[in-house]
């Protein structure tokens, strides 16, 4: 990750690889140029440049199917 602002959000019912594509395709449907990396052993999806709009990338990552919230977004 850069050193870039960042948003954490806590994810759900992530198990494999293949919960991880659906969810880093979720936040690059809302944020196109956005770095993300995803945390299985924790549920952590970190995101950089941090999200203009925390819940619609919530939102966005629970419409794929994972229950998510934003829990931290540094500057």
């Amino acid at each position: 990750m850069s050193a870039a602002p960042t948003s954490v959000f806590a994810v759900e019912n992530m198990s494999c690889d293949h919960c991880v594509g659906r969810v880093t395709k979720a936040v690059k449907a809302v944020a196109p140029g956005s770095e993300v990396q995803v945390d299985l052993s924790t549920g952590a999806v970190t995101v950089a440049p941090a999200a203009a709009d925390p819940q619609a990338m919530a939102n966005a990552i629970s419409d794929a199917g994972y229950p998510a919230r934003p829990v931290e977004t540094t500057s």
